[in-house]
């Protein structure tokens, strides 16, 4: 169930059965020469908007503009500040927990999220214990590529030339969810270099075509394919066990 597709009766009616929502959320920033801007936010999209399909869980709207400064060499990259990132998460949190929303899955697509993302739930979780009272709602973050299976499926397809962006995993999944989108070009080295991450323009220094350590040409739409089903089968089964989890303020 998607919950921009739905009215606010649907939506009330998915309460009377669960009280989890999935938040795909990622980034729009450069993936290299053949990588679409929207990568980082369409893969988790793809994987949770496919998973919704044989399982009764409620997607919300893709968070997709996320904390990508390092990009900002490159054309297209949009980013939010950390502390404006952290506040936007607060706002979705505190607007979905309002309608009764107990568990927020936030499905993510993009590394250099996960440090921002958890000083967001950390600010709220401040909130409540100042205050000395239940935040009334919990938080999980997990990165798609985490999911079960999924690492290992990619190394198997991937044994050389992964690397850690621009990789021929997420690109993978994004041909098979929109073929009609495939990008070529010519790059050279065959697997980019790798190392650190700092600032814009020394990010554009190090990695001139925005590859870290990658070929995304080894990907194809039938790879991407087999991504997102093992993704979609995981995220089912760790929606459901985060939804199972005992609340000890509700215990006896």
């Amino acid at each position: 169930m998607l919950l921009h597709m739905s009215t606010w009766a649907e939506v009330e009616g998915f309460l009377n059965r669960s009280r989890t929502v999935v938040i795909p959320i990622g980034s729009n920033e450069q993936h290299g020469p053949t990588g679409l801007l929207g990568t980082d936010w369409l893969c988790p999209e793809i994987i949770a908007h496919e998973a919704q399909k044989s399982g009764d869980i409620l997607v919300a709207p893709t968070f997709n503009i996320g904390m990508a400064q390092h990009h900002l060499g490159f054309p297209g990259t949009i980013s939010l500040r950390p502390s404006t990132f952290i506040a936007a998460i607060g706002d979705w949190c505190r607007s979905l927990s309002a309608h009764g929303f107990e568990r927020l899955y936030f499905l993510n697509g993009h590394g250099g999220n996960v440090a921002t993302i958890e000083a967001a739930f950390s600010e709220l979780y401040a909130e409540a214990s100042f205050a000395g009272k239940p935040r009334g709602f919990s938080c999980r973050l997990k990165n798609w590529w985490e999911l079960k299976g999924v690492m290992g499926l990619a190394a198997s397809q991937f044994p050389v030339g992964h690397g850690s962006h621009a990789t021929p995993s997420e690109i993978a999944v994004t041909q098979w969810a929109y073929p009609d989108s495939i990008k070529t070009a010519e790059y050279s080295p065959k697997i980019a270099p790798t190392g650190p991450i700092r600032e814009a323009l020394d990010f554009r220094a190090r990695y001139p075509d925005g590859r870290m350590g990658s070929d995304p040409a080894l990907a194809t739409p039938e790879k991407g394919g087999e991504l997102v089903r093992m993704a979609a089968d995981g995220l089912l089964e760790d929606v459901a066990a985060f939804t199972a989890e005992a609340n000890p303020q509700l215990a006896g």
